[in-house]
């Protein structure tokens, strides 16, 4: 699934709409860790790209052998980090998505990036999910 966005406030709560719908559709709702961790953590990815890139940009999920990966390519050249949570207002995001996501990372395209996540999408051990503890 992709959709693309106006660099507008209201892109992240349709982002997250999007990703909930989606996830329903796929038969993954019954999970509602899954489904809140997804939108939290895409909210975050797609606050980044408003912050940081002029431009429209695109919200990519896919969900396979036991994840589910979620994309935001944007044309913002800014690499994320992860900060410390500290006490700040803002910085956060990159530390939420480190803490909650099996994986992530980032890659440059053309004039823009693309940063991404995933997310085991069975609850059981071996199944994509993080092992217990692995936080």
């Amino acid at each position: 699934m992709s959709v693309e966005y106006e660099p507008r406030p209201s892109a992240v709560r349709e982002a997250r709409a999007e990703v909930r719908r989606q996830l329903e559709g796929w038969g993954l709702a019954e999970r509602d860790d899954l489904v809140d961790t997804a939108e939290l953590l895409v909210s975050e990815l797609v606050t980044n790209a408003l912050l940081h890139s002029a431009g429209r940009f695109t919200l990519i999920l896919s969900a396979a052998h036991g994840l589910l990966r979620c994309e935001v390519a944007d044309s913002g050249r800014r690499v994320p980090q992860v900060l410390d949570a500290g006490v700040s207002e803002s910085g956060r995001g990159m530390f939420l998505v480190e803490a909650l996501a099996m994986r992530w990372g980032w890659h440059e395209h053309g004039p823009g990036k693309t940063v991404w996540f995933e997310l085991g999408t069975c609850g059981g051990a071996g199944c994509g999910g993080r092992p217990p503890g692995d936080l």
